[in-house]
């Protein structure tokens, strides 16, 4: 998939550096929100074999992680993943974080548009669902904009990295 001068792709284990740079230039803003990657990604050496786990999820159709690329400098500038999957209904929940140089631009929601599309023609998904912390207005724009719209809000639903247990904002779209 592409659009502008951004390409789409599924990560791939060998790209695990480039992983690891747009993680660690950005690990303070993700630390609360995506807490499990950041823990697992610590150091390159946990990068790659945290890539290695996730070929074998995206091989089991468990975990789609949706890589967007600057076609410009060839680096990975954000993620719209596909997680928590539940064949039975068919269902996901998306996750994305961009990296701080490229937020504010619309590429993420163009992305996840995109993706969206895709997941929905190619496996059927019925219903696909986001959380945000109500603090994180930028997932929310995008959760919005991308056609979701506010189900809920779970108290005490997430702890953060820094130990803090948060309630979340739970959005859905139905297919």
């Amino acid at each position: 998939m592409q659009f502008d001068n951004y390409r789409i792709n599924l990560l791939n284990a060998s790209e695990s550096e480039a992983l690891f740079k747009l993680i660690d230039d950005n690990r303070p803003r993700l630390e609360d929100y995506f807490a499990g990657t950041v823990s697992k990604t610590k150091t390159l050496a946990d990068t790659v074999l945290y890539c290695n786990a996730i070929e074998q999820r995206i091989a089991q159709k468990s975990y789609f992680p949706f890589m967007i690329t600057d076609m410009k400098t060839n680096l990975f500038v954000a993620l719209v993943d596909v997680k928590n999957i539940d064949w039975n209904v068919p269902k996901a929940e998306l996750g994305s974080f961009i990296d701080i140089a490229y937020e504010g631009k619309g590429i993420v929601t163009k992305a996840t548009g995109l993706v969206v599309n895709h997941i929905i023609e190619t496996y059927k998904f019925k219903k696909l669902l986001c959380r945000a912390n109500s603090r994180n207005i930028g997932s929310i724009s995008v959760i919005l904009k991308s056609g979701f719209e506010l189900e809920g809000t779970i108290r005490n639903d997430y702890r953060t990295t820094k130990g803090e247990i948060v309630d979340l904002n739970y959005y859905g779209r139905v297919f």
